[in-house]
């Protein structure tokens, strides 16, 4: 397998090709934020704090998953801008008991309220299970994710809607890395109509498959004709602010937060990623978080050899066997 002399997309990855000094055509095409785009993207956020704080129950709800990202945001919301934050967790049925004591110390550590939303494992399982075995979204979808990281997804963000909307909170956020998002999605005003598009790619091909007992964890068509206005933004602004992993790993350690040892080394939180990653990588023949971390390369705040160390290493199949009969699946290993 052959990768990107610049990043660390492989000849696998769909739609490569390579120059002759060996850069691939994300390299070329790809545009990577400058100090001066993530200078005005920043005093676009301040600015939106300002308009926004202190004139709803909570400023902002986060998408909590105790992972290392999502954390730091979790410490830059709540220790640099003071906001008043509700910290939501989906707990898929696959967070690691230190995951759990991290979102724990750290809510109580940094003064946010928190939600723990855990779903019937059931339920999980048989979406996990589908996505796991069966064809169920776009190839396109999955250059990104693999299929249960996007099932996974699909519902935290549709369930943290529900819960803005609830609330009446004006912003979530979101611990994106610099290579999960664009820096031009960073502050992004949600709306029905970019929901029922989510629902059309992820919400219906499971609720098709899988029955009613999934639309509670997806937005209703009550939700769906709220009125725009009262609708969030999404912010998710590691795209903008310093991101690098050493830097975050020692902030948050000094606050308590303790790294995982049963998750794989592309998750500090989830006991599923390493099944995740296993079969996409059968499957596709390049890594799941091959494209966010030749972002995170390609914008400078990581080492291209750490970054080719992160998708080049192999599964523990210990780890994938665990996640692989709870779901009640055979991988043949």
């Amino acid at each position: 397998m052959n990768f990107c002399t610049k990043c660390v997309l492989p000849d696998t990855f769909p739609g490569i090709s390579f120059d002759e000094g060996g850069v691939c055509n994300y390299c070329r095409n790809t545009p990577v934020p400058d100090a001066e785009e993530k200078r005005v993207h920043l005093e676009k956020f301040e600015a939106l704090l300002e308009s926004r704080r202190s004139k709803h129950p909570f400023d902002v709800l986060l998408a909590y998953s105790g992972g290392k990202d999502s954390t730091y945001t979790l410490s830059i919301l709540t220790r640099r801008y003071k906001l008043k934050v509700l910290a939501f967790v989906f707990d898929n049925g696959f967070v690691s008991a230190q995951a759990l004591q991290n979102i724990r110390h750290m809510t109580d550590t940094l003064g946010a309220a928190c939600i723990i939303f855990r779903p019937p494992f059931e339920i999980m399982k048989r979406a996990f299970g589908l996505a796991a075995s069966t064809d169920i979204y776009s190839p396109k979808t999955l250059d990104r994710a693999s299929s249960i990281c996007t099932t996974c997804i699909g519902m935290v963000k549709a369930m943290i809607l529900k819960t803005a909307l609830s609330y009446d909170i004006p912003l979530v956020a979101f611990g994106w890395s610099p290579g999960q998002a664009p820096i031009s999605s960073a502050i992004m005003q949600t709306n029905p109509r970019l929901q029922r598009f989510s629902h059309r790619t992820i919400r219906d091909p499971l609720i098709e498959r899988i029955g009613g007992d999934l639309k509670p964890y997806f937005l209703s068509d009550a939700d769906l004709e709220v009125d725009a206005s009262k609708w969030p933004v999404n912010i998710h602004p590691l795209a903008f602010l310093e991101y690098d992993e050493e830097e975050i790993l020692k902030d948050i350690a000094s606050l308590g937060w303790v790294k995982p040892l049963d998750t794989d080394p592309n998750s500090t939180n989830c006991l599923l990623n390493a099944l995740a990653n296993y079969l996409h990588r059968e499957r596709f023949r390049f890594h799941p978080y091959a494209w966010e971390i030749a972002g995170i390369v390609r914008s400078g705040c990581m080492e291209r050899s750490l970054g080719l160390s992160k998708v080049c290493e192999e599964e523990d199949m210990q780890m994938v066997n665990y996640a692989a009969s709870l779901l009640g699946i055979d991988v043949g290993r």
